[in-house]
């Protein structure tokens, strides 16, 4: 069960940050953003992802020590 849970948070995930980069591109598609301005929100969003997911491991493994 707890593989199967694992799995959903993992594609769901996966599939808001496809959603949310698709958004950016789709802004800058429209010309409502600039091209530098597109850039710097995709690495801030890769930035947040990657930041919160080593929270989340250190999270993880901290409390398996106690």
């Amino acid at each position: 069960m707890a593989k199967k849970r694992t799995l959903i948070v993992v594609a769901v995930t996966i599939v808001s940050f496809i959603t949310l980069a698709a958004v950016i591109i789709t802004l800058l598609a429209m010309k409502i953003i600039g091209s530098a301005t597109a850039l710097l929100m995709l690495v801030a969003l890769v930035g947040v992802y990657v930041g919160f997911g080593a929270l989340i491991a250190i999270y993880r493994l901290i409390s398996r020590l106690e």
